[in-house]
């Protein structure tokens, strides 16, 4: 059974940081290009960041890049992303996917003062 497991988000002022993680398991995990998604209330998702098999190659949604980094541990099956001078606008349910095909179940990060 694949399992993707997200942890990290929540509360923090403007300006701050926070560092997502999502922890894979039941899936060959550095066969899958990783990528984070977002979703606002009332809005679509919103992919954020992708980072390729070996980590290598990274792209970014224009609205974090600058900002937000996406990395890998293959070897411990997990997929990051740092968030750092975070917006009221980056409040959202983050979720990770594997190869679009697997998702996590999401964790909400609230950026306000």
């Amino acid at each position: 059974q694949v399992r993707l497991v997200e942890s990290g988000g929540g509360l923090v002022q403007p300006g701050g940081s926070l560092r997502l993680s999502c922890a894979a398991s039941g899936l060959t995990f550095s066969s899958y290009i990783m990528n984070w998604y977002r979703q606002a209330p009332g809005q679509e998702r919103e992919l954020v960041a992708t980072i390729s098999t070996a980590g290598g190659t990274t792209k970014y949604a224009d609205s974090v890049n600058g900002r937000f980094t996406i990395s890998r541990d293959n070897a411990k099956k997990t997929v990051y992303l740092q968030m750092n001078s975070l917006k009221p606008e980056d409040t959202a349910v983050y979720y990770c996917s594997a190869g679009r095909r697997y998702w996590g179940q999401g964790t909400q990060v609230t950026v306000s003062s």
